[in-house]
């Protein structure tokens, strides 16, 4: 009796864990074809209270299907990179309350550049296909960062 208990117990683990990872990857799938669909702006970005939105006002954000990420204006011209990710695969920001998905986004600028801001692997707090809702709580200080993207 106990034996087959906990042949029932380990195969419900097994099981649940592939039903997640179905469903997590599934919602990652929907948010990269999102994602890829058009240009996005930004719509509000919060770093740690202080509102920056307007530091990324008039920039088009384009999400191609190779990884690459254009941001532009009438002036500049920012190339980067993004991919969405399972919050399994060692974010080292994640806590147990995160979403299961990462939507990460680098840039290669200075510090002192305000694209900096936008480099990290964010949680995915919503996505549809005209919004995209990221947050980032800071591992140093503890601040919370909100990053939406509209169409």
């Amino acid at each position: 009796m106990k034996r087959s208990f906990l042949f029932v117990l380990g195969a419900s683990l097994v099981l649940g864990a592939c039903s997640k990872s179905k469903t997590t990857q599934k919602e990652m799938d929907n948010l990269k074809d999102s994602a890829m669909l058009g240009d996005w702006t930004v719509s509000k970005m919060i770093d740690s209270g202080d509102d920056e939105t307007s530091n990324f006002q008039g920039y088009i954000f384009s999400f191609n299907e190779d990884g690459t990420l254009v941001a532009t204006n009438n002036v500049n011209t920012y190339n980067g990179t993004w991919s969405v990710t399972s919050s399994d695969s060692g974010s080292d920001d994640d806590s147990s309350d995160d979403s299961d998905i990462d939507f990460n986004i680098a840039f290669n600028v200075p510090e002192s550049n305000d694209f900096d801001d936008l480099i990290d692997d964010w949680d995915v707090l919503s996505h549809s296909d005209n919004k995209i809702e990221l947050q980032d709580i800071s591992g140093g200080n503890g601040g919370t960062d909100l990053l939406t993207f509209t169409r």
